[in-house]
């Protein structure tokens, strides 16, 4: 197996802006690493200098302890799998993924017998004589996965593989990506702006943000400790909450007060922590409905009914996003423009600076 280590790689397009500012990243052996970040964060183009495709303007690749930034695509034992699936309209199923391995050293019945193992893991046997037209969208993204496994490759590259199915073709793909990594065992990096694939689908996630890594973690860890308020409202669905609030130190805690809306009071994690101008976070599922007085005010604006539960959005004044409440299904019957008191869990609280950073960390 083999691992990737990326070390200050820049990216800059001639005197245009820079892409990509000083990553340094190790991915482990046998990893599922996933990069996940908005559109323009730079996930792609750092996917695509890892296999060859775009140039550094500074730093280094190592692939396996060798060194590949100069190392033409064919040289680095990697394979990509792109968005778009790129199969040959006239060639079959079968001669789609044995193409690249025609260029090789590999006889007919060995290519054949690559191919066939390589589809017996995909499911795909039957569709071997096909021609692409014939394929549904998920299957043509299994050839084309198909066409990477074969060439027994280090490293497998994702670029945003399932962006172009349907949401219940993206679930049962997920699931088959998770099963054939553990099947594999093979180093995998996957881009995506889903923060719902990186969470399923990670072994460990990069967050990206215009260039720059801004945390790096198991899933559940980001999750529950985010280092920012980005990478706390980007993981997540609903979305994590923001209040703005004035923070108070008293002894081992911190009241904070959100005008005439109320206050709550959380522990005092941090010992440096004065008062003054904060940002609280709270996900969905740490907010518990409190009786009159008890919390924070806030009035709802609608409330999403999704069978399992109920999502309830409800606006704090001075606020202009409304902060997300997840309820069990018919258990608070709330309706728009009802007052509600929001009582989030004093240990699942996040707090943040003016610039963004945790403070009071978990």
């Amino acid at each position: 197996m083999t691992d990737v280590s990326l070390h200050h790689v820049v990216k800059q397009y001639g005197n245009g802006p820079t892409v990509l500012h000083g990553i340094d990243l190790h991915v482990e052996s046998g990893e599922f690493m996933v990069f996940v970040g908005p559109s323009g964060c730079g996930k792609t183009t750092l996917l695509r200098a890892i296999a060859g495709l775009e140039d550094l303007t500074d730093g280094r690749i190592v692939i396996g302890g060798e060194e590949a930034q100069d190392l033409p695509p064919v040289q680095r034992g990697v394979a990509m799998v792109f968005q778009s699936y790129a199969l040959y309209p006239h060639m079959t199923v079968a001669e789609n993924m044995g193409f690249a391995l025609k260029f090789g050293k590999l006889g007919k019945a060995e290519i054949e017998a690559a191919v066939h193992k390589a589809a017996e893991v995909l499911q795909i046997v039957p569709l071997l004589q096909r021609k692409p037209k014939e394929l549904s969208g998920g299957q043509r993204q299994r050839v084309a996965i198909g066409r990477a496994i074969v060439r027994q490759p280090k490293v497998f590259l994702f670029d945003e593989p399932l962006s172009n199915l349907d949401a219940s073709l993206r679930v049962q793909m997920r699931m088959e990506l998770a099963k054939l990594h553990r099947e594999l065992g093979t180093t995998m990096i996957y881009v995506t702006h889903d923060q719902v694939e990186a969470m399923t689908l990670g072994t460990r996630i990069a967050v990206f943000d215009a260039g720059r890594i801004e945390q790096v973690g198991r899933p559940i860890d980001l999750y529950r400790s985010p280092g920012s308020r980005f990478v706390a409202g980007f993981l997540g669905s609903p979305k994590m909450s923001f209040l703005k609030a004035e923070a108070l130190r008293e002894r081992d805690d911190v009241v904070l007060r959100f005008g005439d809306a109320g206050h709550i009071r959380v522990p005092a994690r941090d010992a440096t922590l004065k008062a003054g101008g904060l940002t609280l976070g709270v996900r969905p599922e740490h907010f518990a409905l409190g009786g009159q007085g008890d919390g924070i005010r806030a009035t709802v604006d609608q409330v999403e009914h999704l069978g399992d539960c109920d999502i309830a959005y409800a606006r704090v004044a001075g606020h202009a996003e409304p902060a997300a409440v997840k309820l069990a299904s018919g258990g608070h019957p709330l309706s728009a423009g009802d007052t509600v008191w929001l009582r989030p869990e004093a240990e699942n609280c996040h707090l943040f600076d003016d610039q963004g950073r945790v403070v009071n960390a978990r």
